[in-house]
Protein backbone atom coordinates (compact mmCIF):
# COMPACT_ATOMS: atom_id res chain seq x y z
CA UNK A 1 0.00 0.00 0.00
CA UNK A 2 1.28 3.43 -0.93
CA UNK A 3 1.74 5.82 1.98
CA UNK A 4 2.14 9.61 1.66
CA UNK A 5 5.58 11.06 2.25
CA UNK A 6 7.39 14.29 1.55
CA UNK A 7 8.95 14.88 -1.83
CA UNK A 8 12.74 15.02 -1.62
CA UNK A 9 14.91 16.23 -4.47
CA UNK A 10 18.61 15.61 -4.97
CA UNK A 11 20.16 17.71 -7.71
CA UNK A 12 23.45 16.94 -9.37
CA UNK A 13 24.37 19.61 -11.90
CA UNK A 14 26.75 18.19 -14.51
CA UNK A 15 27.20 21.00 -17.04
CA UNK A 16 25.72 24.28 -18.17
CA UNK A 17 22.75 24.30 -20.56
CA UNK A 18 23.47 26.60 -23.47
CA UNK A 19 23.83 30.16 -22.27
CA UNK A 20 21.48 29.76 -19.37
CA UNK A 21 21.55 27.18 -16.60
CA UNK A 22 18.28 25.46 -15.69
CA UNK A 23 16.54 27.05 -12.76
CA UNK A 24 16.91 25.16 -9.48
CA UNK A 25 14.19 22.67 -8.68
CA UNK A 26 11.96 23.61 -5.78
CA UNK A 27 11.17 21.13 -3.03
CA UNK A 28 7.53 20.67 -2.15
CA UNK A 29 6.12 19.62 1.20
CA UNK A 30 2.91 18.29 -0.31
CA UNK A 31 2.29 14.58 0.39
CA UNK A 32 2.61 12.23 -2.56
CA UNK A 33 1.48 8.66 -3.11
CA UNK A 34 4.67 6.99 -4.28
CA UNK A 35 7.12 5.55 -1.70
CA UNK A 36 10.06 6.20 -4.06
CA UNK A 37 12.30 9.20 -3.52
CA UNK A 38 12.63 11.52 -6.49
CA UNK A 39 16.19 12.32 -7.59
CA UNK A 40 16.83 14.43 -10.68
CA UNK A 41 20.24 14.66 -12.33
CA UNK A 42 20.93 17.56 -14.68
CA UNK A 43 22.40 16.28 -17.96
CA UNK A 44 21.91 19.14 -20.42
CA UNK A 45 21.63 18.65 -24.15
CA UNK A 46 23.10 21.27 -26.49
CA UNK A 47 20.50 24.04 -26.36
CA UNK A 48 22.42 27.10 -27.45
CA UNK A 49 21.43 30.18 -29.48
CA UNK A 50 21.00 28.25 -32.74
CA UNK A 51 18.56 25.77 -31.22
CA UNK A 52 16.67 28.57 -29.49
CA UNK A 53 16.37 30.42 -32.83
CA UNK A 54 15.18 27.26 -34.59
CA UNK A 55 12.62 26.71 -31.83
CA UNK A 56 11.23 30.22 -32.32
CA UNK A 57 11.06 29.57 -36.06
CA UNK A 58 9.23 26.29 -35.42
CA UNK A 59 6.70 28.08 -33.23
CA UNK A 60 6.16 30.66 -35.98
CA UNK A 61 5.77 28.21 -38.86
CA UNK A 62 3.75 25.52 -37.08
CA UNK A 63 1.77 27.49 -34.50
CA UNK A 64 1.55 30.91 -36.16
CA UNK A 65 3.03 32.80 -33.23
CA UNK A 66 5.88 35.31 -32.99
CA UNK A 67 7.51 34.84 -29.59
CA UNK A 68 10.27 36.67 -27.74
CA UNK A 69 11.39 33.55 -25.88
CA UNK A 70 10.66 29.83 -25.84
CA UNK A 71 9.14 29.61 -22.37
CA UNK A 72 5.90 27.66 -22.10
CA UNK A 73 3.07 27.27 -19.62
CA UNK A 74 2.90 23.47 -19.13
CA UNK A 75 -0.56 21.93 -19.40
CA UNK A 76 0.31 18.40 -20.51
CA UNK A 77 2.78 15.76 -19.36
CA UNK A 78 3.53 13.55 -22.35
CA UNK A 79 5.27 10.17 -21.98
CA UNK A 80 7.47 8.51 -24.63
CA UNK A 81 9.97 5.76 -25.22
CA UNK A 82 13.20 6.36 -27.12
CA UNK A 83 13.19 3.16 -29.25
CA UNK A 84 16.79 2.71 -28.05
CA UNK A 85 17.90 0.33 -25.30
CA UNK A 86 20.96 2.39 -24.35
CA UNK A 87 20.92 5.55 -22.25
CA UNK A 88 23.98 6.82 -24.10
CA UNK A 89 22.48 6.26 -27.55
CA UNK A 90 19.19 7.81 -26.46
CA UNK A 91 20.96 10.90 -25.13
CA UNK A 92 23.12 11.26 -28.25
CA UNK A 93 20.02 11.36 -30.45
CA UNK A 94 18.59 14.24 -28.43
CA UNK A 95 21.81 16.15 -27.77
CA UNK A 96 22.60 17.83 -31.14
CA UNK A 97 20.90 21.09 -32.05
CA UNK A 98 20.01 19.93 -35.57
CA UNK A 99 17.92 16.92 -36.55
CA UNK A 100 19.84 13.74 -37.36
CA UNK A 101 19.88 12.72 -41.02
CA UNK A 102 17.88 9.52 -40.44
CA UNK A 103 14.77 11.46 -39.36
CA UNK A 104 13.45 11.98 -42.88
CA UNK A 105 9.91 11.47 -41.59
CA UNK A 106 9.92 14.89 -39.91
CA UNK A 107 12.82 16.72 -41.58
CA UNK A 108 10.56 18.60 -43.99
CA UNK A 109 8.75 20.19 -41.06
CA UNK A 110 11.96 21.58 -39.50
CA UNK A 111 15.65 20.83 -39.01
CA UNK A 112 15.24 21.57 -35.30
CA UNK A 113 16.28 18.41 -33.47
CA UNK A 114 13.86 16.51 -31.31
CA UNK A 115 14.26 16.91 -27.57
CA UNK A 116 12.52 16.33 -24.28
CA UNK A 117 12.70 17.92 -20.88
CA UNK A 118 13.39 14.59 -19.15
CA UNK A 119 15.00 11.23 -19.94
CA UNK A 120 14.49 8.17 -17.71
CA UNK A 121 17.08 5.38 -17.76
CA UNK A 122 16.26 1.66 -17.52
CA UNK A 123 17.16 1.68 -13.82
CA UNK A 124 14.76 4.56 -13.14
CA UNK A 125 17.38 7.30 -12.93
CA UNK A 126 15.83 10.60 -14.00
CA UNK A 127 17.83 13.07 -16.09
CA UNK A 128 16.74 16.62 -16.81
CA UNK A 129 17.96 17.61 -20.27
CA UNK A 130 16.86 21.24 -20.50
CA UNK A 131 14.92 23.87 -18.57
CA UNK A 132 11.52 22.45 -17.77
CA UNK A 133 9.61 25.47 -19.06
CA UNK A 134 11.41 25.73 -22.41
CA UNK A 135 9.68 24.27 -25.44
CA UNK A 136 11.03 20.93 -26.63
CA UNK A 137 10.22 19.35 -29.98
CA UNK A 138 8.81 16.00 -28.94
CA UNK A 139 5.20 15.80 -30.14
CA UNK A 140 3.35 17.22 -33.14
CA UNK A 141 0.80 19.89 -32.27
CA UNK A 142 1.36 19.98 -28.52
CA UNK A 143 4.95 21.12 -27.92
CA UNK A 144 3.93 24.59 -26.78
CA UNK A 145 1.97 23.29 -23.80
CA UNK A 146 3.69 20.02 -22.88
CA UNK A 147 6.58 18.62 -20.88
CA UNK A 148 8.05 15.48 -22.40
CA UNK A 149 9.39 12.47 -20.53
CA UNK A 150 11.42 10.05 -22.67
CA UNK A 151 12.00 6.52 -21.36
CA UNK A 152 14.96 4.48 -22.59
CA UNK A 153 13.48 1.41 -24.25
CA UNK A 154 10.87 0.34 -26.76
CA UNK A 155 13.31 -1.80 -28.74
CA UNK A 156 12.65 -1.55 -32.45
CA UNK A 157 9.88 0.94 -31.69
CA UNK A 158 7.53 -2.04 -31.54
CA UNK A 159 6.84 -3.19 -27.98
CA UNK A 160 6.54 -2.04 -24.38
CA UNK A 161 9.66 -3.34 -22.65
CA UNK A 162 9.90 -0.51 -20.14
CA UNK A 163 10.89 -1.50 -16.61
CA UNK A 164 9.21 -1.42 -13.21
CA UNK A 165 11.80 1.16 -12.12
CA UNK A 166 10.80 3.39 -15.03
CA UNK A 167 7.14 3.14 -14.08
CA UNK A 168 7.99 4.26 -10.55
CA UNK A 169 10.23 7.07 -11.83
CA UNK A 170 7.47 8.35 -14.10
CA UNK A 171 5.00 8.29 -11.22
CA UNK A 172 7.15 10.44 -8.92
CA UNK A 173 8.11 12.74 -11.78
CA UNK A 174 4.45 13.30 -12.67
CA UNK A 175 3.73 14.05 -9.01
CA UNK A 176 6.61 16.52 -8.86
CA UNK A 177 5.60 18.29 -12.07
CA UNK A 178 1.95 18.62 -11.09
CA UNK A 179 2.98 20.06 -7.71
CA UNK A 180 5.32 22.57 -9.35
CA UNK A 181 3.04 23.46 -12.27
CA UNK A 182 -0.63 23.53 -11.19
CA UNK A 183 -1.48 24.51 -14.78
CA UNK A 184 -0.91 20.88 -15.86
CA UNK A 185 -4.24 19.14 -16.48
CA UNK A 186 -3.41 16.23 -18.84
CA UNK A 187 -1.27 13.08 -18.67
CA UNK A 188 -0.97 11.63 -22.18
CA UNK A 189 1.04 8.98 -24.04
CA UNK A 190 2.72 9.79 -27.35
CA UNK A 191 0.54 7.17 -29.05
CA UNK A 192 -2.49 9.20 -27.96
CA UNK A 193 -1.33 12.57 -29.30
CA UNK A 194 -3.79 12.73 -32.21
CA UNK A 195 -6.67 12.32 -29.80
CA UNK A 196 -5.73 15.77 -28.53
CA UNK A 197 -6.58 17.38 -31.88
CA UNK A 198 -10.09 18.03 -30.63
CA UNK A 199 -8.81 20.10 -27.69
CA UNK A 200 -7.90 23.78 -27.57
CA UNK A 201 -4.27 22.84 -26.82
CA UNK A 202 -3.70 21.53 -30.36
CA UNK A 203 -1.84 24.20 -32.35
CA UNK A 204 -0.44 22.49 -35.47
CA UNK A 205 -1.40 24.40 -38.63
CA UNK A 206 -0.05 21.92 -41.18
CA UNK A 207 -2.84 19.38 -41.70
CA UNK A 208 -0.47 17.08 -43.55
CA UNK A 209 2.09 16.90 -40.76
CA UNK A 210 1.25 13.77 -38.76
CA UNK A 211 3.14 10.60 -37.82
CA UNK A 212 2.02 7.24 -36.41
CA UNK A 213 3.19 6.58 -32.85
CA UNK A 214 2.74 3.59 -30.55
CA UNK A 215 4.82 4.61 -27.55
CA UNK A 216 4.69 4.05 -24.67
CA UNK A 217 1.44 2.09 -25.03
CA UNK A 218 -1.75 1.70 -23.02
CA UNK A 219 -0.30 -0.70 -20.44
CA UNK A 220 2.45 1.70 -19.38
CA UNK A 221 0.04 4.64 -19.28
CA UNK A 222 -2.43 2.66 -17.18
CA UNK A 223 0.26 1.89 -14.61
CA UNK A 224 1.24 5.55 -14.26
CA UNK A 225 -2.35 6.79 -14.26
CA UNK A 226 -3.37 4.26 -11.60
CA UNK A 227 -0.87 5.68 -9.07
CA UNK A 228 -1.42 9.34 -9.95
CA UNK A 229 -5.21 9.24 -10.20
CA UNK A 230 -5.52 11.37 -7.07
CA UNK A 231 -3.93 14.27 -8.97
CA UNK A 232 -7.00 14.54 -11.18
CA UNK A 233 -5.05 14.58 -14.45
CA UNK A 234 -7.17 13.95 -17.53
CA UNK A 235 -6.46 11.32 -20.15
CA UNK A 236 -6.56 12.07 -23.86
CA UNK A 237 -10.12 12.17 -25.25
CA UNK A 238 -11.26 8.89 -26.80
CA UNK A 239 -10.86 8.56 -30.55
CA UNK A 240 -9.40 11.09 -32.97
Amino acid sequence: MYKPLLLSLTLLTLTACGNEEPKPLVCTTKPIQSPFELKIIDKPIDFGPERIAMTKSYIKSHYGMDVENIEITPKIILLHWTAEMSLDKSFKRLEPQKLLTDRKDIAKASLLNVSSQFLVARDGTIYRLMPENWMARHVIGLNYSSIGIENVGGKGNSKDDLTFAQVQANIVLVEYLKAKYPSITYLVGHHEYRQMEKTSLWLEKDKGYRTVKNDPGDAFMDKVHSKTKYLGLKRAPKGK
